[in-house]
């Protein structure tokens, strides 16, 4: 076995091993999953993406090692975005807190599933047609400045998707959750229920954020493992994240603003590569990235805390001045 092939099996086997570890002893089906367990399956899975940065680093050496680190928080950056959308897609079908674990669970498989073909594909574009690259930094730079600039009145609806009226026109579909099922018989013909629905656009949606973070990630990194490990790790610590943010993640109300510029830079990045290259060397490149993505998205967090904190004096005298 070559040594790339090493560093798959080592992946996959610790994937297989956390998965198991985190089904059979730290979630149990359809039970609600309290702000300390969340937090324990996020030290969890935080601490296994850093230990395989350890073992990256061990392996292949500073730079892929830092890479895959850069590739890991700008995924995770963008997955606390997600979450933000998972909640109204549970709101908008009202599915019930005890089934939300097992829901995420699905869904984040068939996301991973989907992200590696759409990987894949990607990858194999690059290598074969590298002005692809223009064209994804571009898409970045467009996104960033869309995002920078979106207002809160964008707000995703999840049953005026064209997911949704996808599903509605092809599918059965009944109004309920058939007690935790997916499927169940109305008139001896099978139909779907709301859970099946919150499934099928976990994955979808995270498949469009997709469209966002790969192309990122492939702006820091070129290297297939780094893409791939990157990727699912960030994407399997998205259900405890979930449960550990669900209440706090509205009031980072300037982290939209953080990762777009993290996008813009990384578009810029791209575009400017042959230039850059010239002057910077890769390495230098990789610790510049880095600290950008974490001073963008670590200064966006705190300075929507500072903001949250520095209005609640006046939040609190609007509410006595108002009337009864």
């Amino acid at each position: 076995m070559t040594k790339e092939q090493v560093e798959y099996l080592v992946f996959g086997i610790v994937l297989v091993l956390a998965l198991v570890f985190d089904l059979g002893l730290l979630s149990k089906k359809d039970q609600k999953i309290t702000i300390r367990q969340a937090l324990y399956q996020t030290f969890f899975w935080v601490g296994l993406a850093l230990a395989f940065f350890v073992f990256m680093w061990v392996e292949e050496g500073e730079r892929l090692a830092l890479e895959y680190l850069s590739g890991y928080l700008m995924e995770w950056s963008l997955s606390i975005d997600n979450i933000f959308v998972f909640i109204l897609i549970f709101s908008a079908f009202s599915v019930k807190e005890k089934y939300y674990g097992r829901v995420l669970l699905i869904g984040i498989l068939m996301a991973i599933i989907f992200r590696v073909i759409f990987i894949t594909v990607g990858v194999a574009l690059v290598e074969k047609f590298h002005w692809i690259l223009y064209v994804f930094g571009v898409f970045l730079v467009f996104t960033g400045y869309k995002m920078f600039t979106a207002s809160d009145d964008e707000e995703f609806n999840p049953q005026e998707s064209k997911i949704y009226r996808f599903m509605k026109k092809f599918l059965p579909l009944v109004p309920h959750d058939g007690n935790g099922k997916y499927r169940v018989i109305v008139n001896g013909k099978p139909a779907y229920t709301t859970l099946f629905v919150v499934v099928i656009m976990l994955a979808a949606i995270d498949l469009v954020f997709a469209l966002d973070s790969i192309p990122a990630v492939m702006g820091i990194s070129r290297d297939k493992l780094v893409i791939y490990t990157s990727n699912i790790f960030a994407v399997l610590g998205l259900r405890s994240l979930f449960f550990l943010l669900r209440g706090a993640v509205s009031k980072f109300d300037y982290l939209q603003q953080g990762i777009a510029i993290v996008l813009v830079f990384i578009g810029c990045k791209m575009l400017g590569e042959h230039w850059i290259n010239q002057w910077v060397s890769k390495q230098i490149q990789v610790i510049i990235s880095l600290g950008v993505i974490m001073v963008c998205i670590s200064g966006s967090i705190f300075y929507s805390i500072f903001m949250q904190k520095k209005g609640e004096p006046e939040d609190v005298t609007d509410e006595s001045q108002s009337p009864g």
